[in-house]
């Protein structure tokens, strides 16, 4: 039988397109995927494995894929600078922005919990916050992860010095609550979902409440960077969370996963 292959000028394109999606023959396709202790998305399981919501995810995406991952822990703001150069293929859980979609793709939508506002006991009796923008000119202190995208109307407020005054990095959140037990910080936003979880392990559930301030209430997706990763592969990792849907594994995964009832439709609580 004669075969007529693609005409020359193709060849190169085609192989592209599936190094991408790593299904060249004799190429292994393993792809680096950032993790840190982050619950119930990322978290070091009691046998020593890492597993959680984004985790389960891209393990199984990538697996319908004919690909695996390798996971590099590191924390966000290091994440966003190693996939904006190239050396980190995928970072769970990103908010699309127009600064990010410069160096990223992104995945459809992959789950959804609201960045909320939370308040030490003491702040909360002391500011009476409706919004975001009552704290501009308090002695308000509000703890912020460093490069984390805490929705557009903390982004619009950055614009402002007086609300940059208000503001106080942290690296690490799961410290931070211990902050504002000891009154060293008024306040902070956090994933719902994670906060409260992290609040009742360390026993803080009645130190920090939550507000009704929500700043973000956009899904988070799986960023892909561009200078490792091309548009088709991102095409088929969508394709594969689809499949995950119609067949039940996605749900199976969120129910796993997420201290709460889970709803496919809410990619999410319910």
């Amino acid at each position: 039988m004669l075969v007529r292959l693609p005409c020359a000028p193709l060849i190169p394109a085609l192989f592209a397109s599936l190094l991408g999606m790593g299904v060249v023959r004799g190429e292994e396709c393993i792809k680096s995927v950032r993790w840190y202790d982050d619950p119930p998305y990322t978290v070091r399981l009691a046998d020593g494995s890492i597993g959680g919501l984004n985790v389960e995810l891209a393990r199984e995406a990538l697996r319908r894929m004919g690909c695996s991952m390798n996971l590099v822990e590191m924390p966000w703001a290091r994440a966003l600078l190693e996939l904006e150069h190239g050396r980190l293929d995928i970072l769970p859980g990103a908010l699309r922005s127009e600064e990010r979609e410069r160096y990223a793709y992104f995945s459809q939508p992959t789950n959804r919990s609201p960045n909320v506002l939370f308040l030490s006991k003491q702040a909360a009796n002391r500011y009476p916050i409706g919004e975001l923008a009552d704290i501009v000119g308090t002695e308000f202190r509000l703890g912020t992860q460093i490069k984390v995208n805490y929705g557009p109307v903390y982004m619009q407020l950055q614009q402002n010095p007086a609300f940059l005054a208000r503001l106080v990095p942290i690296t690490q959140r799961r410290g931070a609550w211990k902050m504002l037990q000891l009154g060293r910080l008024d306040g902070m936003i956090a994933d719902e979902v994670t906060a409260l979880m992290e609040l009742r392990q360390l026993g803080l559930s009645e130190a920090v409440v939550k507000t009704q301030v929500v700043t973000a209430d956009e899904p988070a997706m799986f960023a892909f960077s561009k200078q490792r990763i091309n548009a088709d592969f991102v095409d088929h990792f969508n394709q594969a969370l689809e499949a995950m849907k119609a067949n039940g594994s996605y749900q199976d995964i969120l129910n796993r996963t997420l201290p709460c009832k889970a709803s496919i439709k809410n990619l999410g609580c319910e």
